[in-house]
């Protein structure tokens, strides 16, 4: 039985196990200047910025949308001043698995952020990301996005696309 048989655990544990012993190399004086303070251990994060994936069994919107209100909210926040109008695009929903608020869209070539618009007035703080094909071919979108912007699944909605 190898380390790949429980899912990469064994592989886990091992590095958990350096990093615990490397961390304290610095308390023992046996790393850095002598005498210095030991290096600080980073702190968890207080909240996940990144939306889970849903479980393999989900099946309705509302369990593939793994987003917390608070990032719902965020998402929902207000345009920021100093936005570039990329142009509008059709979007159809991208991947209901891959969490979190995004728009793959032949507008950007790069990654950025961004937000995009319905003509209804909502909006919705997005991450840009490129999607092969001319601006005018359409793009995806990601299913938190959608629900936030008011559209039901099987909308086509025309968005207004901006960069931050």
């Amino acid at each position: 039985m190898g380390l790949r048989s429980f899912g990469g655990l064994g592989m886990r544990a091992g590095l958990m196990g350096a990093t615990l012993v490397l961390a304290d190399c610095g308390a023992l004086g046996l790393g850095g200047t002598p005498g210095a303070a030991p290096a600080p251990l980073l702190a968890a994060p207080e909240a996940v910025t990144v939306a889970p994936l849903p479980k393999p069994t989900a099946r309705v919107a509302e369990e593939f949308d793994t987003t917390t209100p608070a990032q719902r909210a965020a998402a929902a926040a207000a345009p920021l001043a100093a936005e570039t109008r990329l142009g509008t695009t059709i979007a159809s929903l991208g991947d209901p698995t891959d969490p979190g608020f995004w728009l793959k869209t032949p507008l950007v070539s790069a990654p950025a952020k961004g937000r995009v618009a319905v003509a209804g007035g909502a909006s919705a703080q997005v991450d840009l990301l490129p999607l092969a094909g001319a601006p005018g071919a359409g793009s995806q979108i990601s299913l938190p996005a959608l629900r936030l912007l008011g559209m039901a699944l099987t909308d086509l909605p025309e968005l207004t696309v901006y960069r931050q």
